[in-house]
């Protein structure tokens, strides 16, 4: 932590003496590890063909780390895509939809957008699911002869499903789980999984622009038996001559990806390594605590998703007391001028409120500085 000099503001609320000394509390693109310079970045990949001997190694080395990490058994795929999370799970709807009915599942913006491309784009006509920001749907009401799209933690509502009990292991219909804020951040059973996508920007803090397509048996299966009714974009295209096209999945990624993204994704990984994933998970559920401890202790403060269940410990959205659009961005500004925190205002579709990152990238003590200035920030905008 940095200190600041303790001096009461004009309008009567005191600037605590200390701020985080990483202020970065955006949920996308996330903190960097703790450590990170630039400089630390291999550089030999850059300049070079990603098609290269030493491209295609540096790229199956990151698919390699991300296996490893996630402890994702040989069954399971994973492949680097371009348009971060949203290609990748756009890549998967594309290709794989239509053979079933489909079930969409929508608690936030990003499960309200796949809600927008099957019933928009693809013209399935699928059954929605939906529950208000803040709130989980009835995840027993799921019927999985369908295939079935959700997100596991929501992003811009700070509500995640908890486990993945309610996916059935005999279901008939694939899972597809956008697990962007997900991954590395809490216990996820791939048994279960069929298709999970994410971006290395959340829990890994990396570079935006790529995602991640992890793809399950039964998930290739789809793909080497069905032939959707819809034309697919190049960089959509996952099957050649009737089978999986298995060099995505080795470091030939569809189009040239940005090998700096892909050395700063490696960085984060080495990084991620040294804790593991259960390290990784203590930090987001320490981080998350002290969060917690924070909102206890004002009253002005609140969860927007009341059940501690099913909160989120990454992206955690909190209510301000009285608070409207105008105020938490004046709130936000505030924190932001002072070098006190970034990025801290929720979501454009969100209820008015802030939304603070607790991944692993975030160092808890970060989040306990953190408490004071936003006590400085919701007293400054009140009175002004």
């Amino acid at each position: 932590m940095t200190d600041t000099a303790t001096a009461p503001d004009v309008r009567g609320a005191t600037k605590p003496g200390t701020k985080p000394a990483r202020p970065f509390f955006s949920s996308g693109p996330c903190a960097k590890p703790p450590g990170w310079d630039a400089s630390k970045l291999a550089s030999q990949s850059l300049g070079r063909s990603h098609r290269s001997k030493l491209g295609k190694q540096r790229l199956q080395y990151c698919i390699d780390l991300m296996r490893e990490l996630l402890g994702l058994p040989d069954t399971h795929r994973i492949g680097i895509v371009p348009g971060s999370d949203t290609g990748a799970f756009e890549m998967a709807m594309w290709t794989m939809l239509g053979a079933r009915p489909v079930t969409a599942l929508a608690w936030e913006s990003f499960g309200e957008g796949w809600v927008t491309d099957a019933v928009k784009q693809l013209k399935i006509d699928p059954t929605v699911i939906r529950a208000d920001y803040g709130q989980l749907p009835d995840l027993g009401a799921i019927d999985w002869s369908n295939d079935v799209l959700f997100t596991w933690n929501g992003t811009t509502s700070g509500v995640r499903v908890p486990n993945a009990d309610f996916i059935p292991a005999d279901r008939e219909g694939l899972s597809f789980a956008d697990a962007t804020s997900g991954v590395f951040a809490y216990d996820i059973d791939w048994a279960k999984i069929d298709v999970a996508t994410f971006s290395w920007q959340k829990v890994l803090g990396g570079e935006g622009a790529h995602g991640v397509l992890i793809l399950g048996p039964r998930a290739v299966e789809r793909l080497e038996s069905y032939t959707p009714a819809w034309p697919l974009p190049k960089v959509f295209r996952l099957v050649s001559k009737g089978k999986l096209a298995e060099g995505v999945f080795k470091g030939e990624t569809i189009n040239t990806p940005s090998m700096l993204a892909v050395e700063d994704a490696i960085f984060s990984l080495e990084w991620a390594k040294g804790l593991g994933e259960r390290g990784l998970i203590a930090r987001s559920d320490a981080n998350a605590a002290a969060l917690d401890r924070i909102v206890e202790a004002r009253d002005w403060l609140g969860h927007l998703a009341a059940d501690p269940a099913t909160r989120s410990k990454t992206s955690v959205c909190l209510t301000v007391e009285g608070a409207d659009e105008a105020f938490i961005k004046t709130m936000a500004g505030l924190l932001e001028k002072e070098g006190a925190a970034f990025d801290v205002a929720g979501y454009r579709d969100a209820p008015p409120g802030l939304r603070i990152w607790c991944g692993a990238t975030v160092d808890t003590t970060d989040i306990e500085a953190l408490g004071p200035w936003l006590d400085w920030a919701y007293a400054t905008a009140k009175a002004a």
